[in-house]
């Protein structure tokens, strides 16, 4: 089968890719690019561990192609964090606040609390574990991941408050 060629901007960057039209982009951005902060668990979109921004949405990347970008904006978990801090204000709270153990769904689970806290900077507890509700995690149950969103969230006010 022929490789398709496809243009996108990656966590800030235009990229060229040439993959054949099956290949998942999940696998072409861990496999291909060496991103492999996105992980892959169970390849049907459940686990939520490959989950990505396209043009700013939470997605699966296990459920897509990696040719279905052309022309699409993707932010990975490594494009979190901006050139001058090595993380952004969600990783620091979830390594102060212990949201992560083994960290398998931690990429997947930034990615989700991150396009939460865009579209909602300042989510109830409920608001948060419904939005983390399509991530599975087998290590914290939960509470921490709560946590540290909901500090994210009270952090990430703050500085927004010192702006104005």
């Amino acid at each position: 089968m022929s490789e398709r060629v496809f243009r996108f901007r990656l966590n800030g960057t235009e990229v060229e890719g040439r993959a054949e039209p099956r290949r998942l982009l999940s696998d072409y951005l861990r496999d291909d690019l060496g991103l492999t902060g996105t992980h892959v668990g169970c390849e049907h979109g459940i686990c939520g561990a490959c989950t990505i921004h396209l043009n700013g949405r939470a997605v699966r990347s296990c459920l897509l192609f990696a040719c279905q970008v052309d022309g699409a904006e993707v932010r990975t978990v490594e494009g979190l964090a901006d050139a001058r801090d090595p993380l952004s204000p969600l990783q620091e709270a979830f390594w102060e606040h212990h949201g992560l153990q083994c960290g398998f769904c931690t990429p997947g689970m930034l990615m989700t609390a991150a396009e939460l806290l865009e579209t909602n900077p300042d989510p109830t507890e409920g608001e948060i574990r419904e939005a983390i509700s399509g991530n599975l995690c087998r290590c914290t149950g939960y509470v921490f991941i709560v946590d540290a969103i909901r500090a994210a969230a009270d952090k990430l006010g703050a500085r927004g408050a010192e702006r104005q």
